[in-house]
């Protein structure tokens, strides 16, 4: 089973139903609730993705939806060594550092599905695109 870190912009993707990129994330997401792979996401892309619904939903319903996905998908720590680590890196994008560290620092996440492929050149990990990732798959 694929362990996967979901980026921002997939998660994004997903939740606002951003054409034409949501019907892929949708199939990452049906993935991970089929349990066919195990999705995760961190606390800074709930915050950032928060911060983008707000201005088109309530508090509340996000909530619940965050909650709904949160059934779904797990978070990866992010912790002292990995803001260290981010600070440290030769990311251009301190963001992006912190989704790659955190999901370096989880041993069984391989994989970082994202559309943003150039900010994650220096990453030890995966990097796939939801579409790249989907045709790659049995």
């Amino acid at each position: 089973m694929d362990h996967v870190l979901i980026d921002n912009d997939v998660m994004l993707d997903f939740l606002l139903n951003r054409q034409p990129f949501s019907d892929d994330a949708a199939k990452i997401y049906e993935l991970c609730k089929t349990g066919v792979i195990k999705g995760y996401t961190s606390p800074v892309i709930l915050s950032n993705a928060h911060y983008v619904l707000r201005k088109i939903h309530s508090h509340e319903n996000i909530v619940k939806s965050f909650l709904k996905l949160l059934e779904v998908i797990d978070l990866v720590e992010i912790n002292k060594i990995t803001v260290i680590d981010a600070l440290n890196s030769s990311f251009k994008d301190f963001e992006d550092a912190l989704q790659n560290f955190a999901a370096a620092a989880n041993k069984d996440i391989s994989i970082v599905i994202t559309r943003n492929f150039k900010d994650y050149k220096s990453s030890r990990l995966s990097i796939q695109t939801p579409l790249t990732y989907l045709k790659q798959r049995p």
